[in-house]
């Protein structure tokens, strides 16, 4: 929290008239922390914190970690639906995608544009959260 102080003149008619008054001037802590990081790491802190809000319901970026969907661990160069103990639709599984940066901005533009049939629904429609998340899981490698 920041602490500033400000003079409360006699004119307002204040029972403080006349003395320094502190005042707590709120900085929420997030916004703080962030202006603090290092541009790649707060897009890094950034795409976490999507990846946490839209995807975490359903993936996971633990190893061997599915859940409804397929762990996201080493997603960068992967063929799409070849994560062993995952469930996939078959048109997943006949998509021959290798995921990559720019396939993935497709997928999560409009999933079922870039594979009819697809079992994900969720869309990320807005470019710069797109690529936080995809920056954050290229950081994601094999964990």
């Amino acid at each position: 929290m920041i602490y500033g102080r400000r003079h409360d003149p006699s004119a307002y008619g204040s029972p403080h008239s006349g003395r320094q008054v502190r005042v707590l001037l709120a900085v929420p802590f997030a916004t703080a922390s962030l202006l603090t990081l290092p541009p790649a790491a707060a897009q890094q802190a950034d795409g976490e914190r999507l990846f946490r809000q839209r995807c975490a319901t359903c993936h996971s970026v633990g190893a061997g970690q599915n859940k409804a969907g397929p762990h996201l661990s080493g997603i960068i160069g992967r063929p799409a639906a070849s994560v062993d103990g995952a469930h996939y639709s078959k048109a997943l599984k006949s998509a021959g995608i290798i995921w990559d940066r720019q396939s993935l901005d497709i997928f999560l533009t409009q999933p079922s544009r870039l594979v009819p049939g697809t079992r994900m629904t969720v869309r990320v429609s807005d470019a710069a959260d797109r690529s936080a998340i995809i920056g954050y899981l290229e950081n994601q490698a094999h964990n």
